[in-house]
């Protein structure tokens, strides 16, 4: 019972992982602005992610609100996206 389980939540974790990394390359232009080894961008307006290794509070707090010259992203990404990207990058970059 407990593999099953364990499956289910692997399958549901990969799912927000490449969430993540679709929004990052995608809807959220993360990848134009940020060095991100995981997905192959090499930005260098924001802080290199594999260096800073952000924690999820972190991201979600910088993508909701922006910081510095990033704009805001809460309205124009769903709060799902949001969530996702954070989870990618903290993970991704972390590696």
């Amino acid at each position: 019972m407990f593999l099953i389980f364990a499956s289910i939540i692997q399958a549901n974790a990969d799912e927000i992982f490449n969430k993540g990394k679709e929004v990052f390359l995608g809807a959220g232009n993360c990848a134009a602005c940020h060095t991100l080894s995981d997905a192959g961008s090499v930005g260098e307006i924001g802080p290199n992610l594999n260096q800073i290794r952000p924690q999820v509070q972190s991201i979600l707090m910088a993508v909701r609100n922006g910081i510095g010259v990033m704009p805001a992203m809460e309205g124009i990404l769903s709060d799902e996206e949001i969530e996702a990207v954070a989870h990618y990058v903290s993970i991704s970059a972390d590696q």
